[in-house]
């Protein structure tokens, strides 16, 4: 059986200012990171050309493909170095670093579990952030029977890469902000685990470089979508969930 081995994926589509900080802090802990630029133009990725670490794979995309395929890109370069699983965690600073090593340790020890985040909100967590989490675990408990997940689109996570990569090659979805819900529900539908660890998040505002890109009606309608099509298949072929 090969040894699990953990990376870091971290994905940027005009991350801003604050992408600079996340790899620097990333690289400061000696972990291999793949960070993949997803055709951003606003220049915040131009830092990259001056680090020379041996612990760093940068990946630039042409064009804008959506936060999943990014990710998908990562995926599939870190397996062909033989990396057995990936942390992936966001660009814009809201994700703590020094999380990733306690992510790593219980990835090792529990190769055939997904180690999920659970978001600790801060007082200026926006509500309507705080409601559609809850909206969405509601139907990712009836799609995976039961309590697994506790936040199904939390981006702080470590998957295995082989069966990911093959999810993800599969299906025509989860290539943008659905990555984490689709990704999640049908690896426990492969059979794995969850463990649910506690994160802090911190959204920052735009005069401390704080970037969503998360668009309310575009990207909640592919949620909605995303949810039916899980509904849909565990109610017509239920025998393929296992």
């Amino acid at each position: 059986m090969t040894s699990p081995r953990c990376c870091v994926i971290v994905p940027s589509y005009n991350s801003g200012t604050r992408f600079e900080k996340t790899v620097q802090e990333l690289l400061s802990l000696t972990v291999p990171l793949f960070a993949i630029v997803d055709g951003s133009t606003d220049q915040s990725d131009l830092f990259l050309d001056s680090i020379h670490s041996p612990h760093l794979t940068v990946i630039r995309n042409q064009t804008n493909l959506g936060k999943g395929a990014a990710v998908l890109i990562g995926m599939q370069k870190a397996l062909k170095l033989n990396f057995t699983h990936a942390l992936v965690m966001d660009a814009d600073g809201q994700h703590p670093a020094n999380a990733v090593h306690p992510f790593f340790e219980l990835s090792l020890k529990n190769p055939q579990a997904l180690i999920l985040g659970k978001p600790l909100f801060g007082k200026e967590a926006p509500w309507i952030r705080r409601i559609g989490h809850s909206i969405a675990n509601f139907w990712v408990h009836l799609e995976t029977g039961g309590i697994k997940i506790h936040d199904s689109l939390f981006g702080f996570r470590i998957y295995p890469l082989k069966e990911s990569c093959e999810i993800l090659n599969s299906i025509s979805t989860g290539k943008g902000y659905d990555l984490e819900t689709q990704l999640a529900v049908r690896l426990i539908w492969k059979g794995f685990t969850a463990i649910n660890v506690e994160v802090p998040v911190r959204y920052f505002d735009p005069q401390e470089g704080g970037i969503s890109h998360f668009r309310y009606w575009k990207d909640n309608l592919l949620l909605i979508r995303c949810h039916l099509s899980l509904l849909t298949k565990i109610l017509i072929k239920p025998k393929n969930l296992r």
